[in-house]
């Protein structure tokens, strides 16, 4: 999958030449969080689409409102998850895209980014999901890595998922026909297994002596 396929050229970038009036039509039809702005092939900011509606001079050039810009951008050479991170952080929908030349040549829309993160492999795949638990300054990516394929799994990938003062979790994608094993072994390494697993011979350990210790109990 090439991520540059996905960059969009559907929607016509804004000038500070444009009215507010322009700009609010806009807002009506296309339901995206900001509006680029260009000038002369350059990218000047994107007017958040809250902002602009809140504007009452109907008649008035954006120019007199560029202090609303908002300031954020990507490349050619972006990845997948960085862009789903810049939408997180930025509270948008769209991301205007610079090449080299730091020229604008179009956008990403979350939807089509979210679209080619599901089709991933990553998520795609027949595989099993794990989240493991241990303090921060005692994880490891490459000893998770090195429990999981030394059980003769398979990675798909993994993620910080979670993370306080103390603790990380740590979500994986992998594929094998033994996960407790690997299981058990992220036990032996001292991580907390969050997730619950049918065939997790250590929970229904636990099932069994629980029914002893309750029937014990009611003799």
């Amino acid at each position: 999958m090439n991520i540059n396929d996905y960059i969009s050229q559907y929607i016509n970038p804004l000038t500070l030449q444009s009215t507010v009036k322009s700009a609010q039509r806009l807002c009506k039809d296309v339901p995206i969080s900001h509006f680029p702005v260009v000038e002369n092939g350059k990218l000047l900011g994107s007017f958040p689409e809250r902002d602009l509606r809140t504007i009452e001079n109907k008649n008035r050039e954006l120019k007199e409102y560029s202090y609303l810009l908002d300031h954020f951008f990507t490349d050619e050479k972006t990845t997948l998850l960085d862009l789903i991170t810049l939408f997180a952080d930025n509270d948008c929908n769209i991301i205007p895209v610079l090449n080299e030349a730091k020229n604008y040549i179009g956008y990403y829309e979350l939807s089509d980014i979210l679209d080619a993160f599901a089709d991933s492999p990553f998520l795609h795949n027949e595989s099993e999901t794990i989240i493991v638990e241990k303090n921060v300054d005692d994880y490891s990516m490459s000893e998770i890595s090195q429990i999981v394929e030394s059980n003769k799994a398979k990675l798909l990938g993994m993620y910080i998922s979670s993370q306080s003062i103390d603790k990380v979790k740590v979500t994986l994608k992998i594929i094998s026909e033994e996960l407790n094993e690997i299981v058990q072994t992220f036990r032996r390494y001292d991580y907390t297994v969050v997730t619950i697993h049918q065939d997790d011979s250590y929970i229904e350990d636990l099932k069994n002596r629980s029914e002893y210790l309750k029937k014990y109990l009611e003799m």
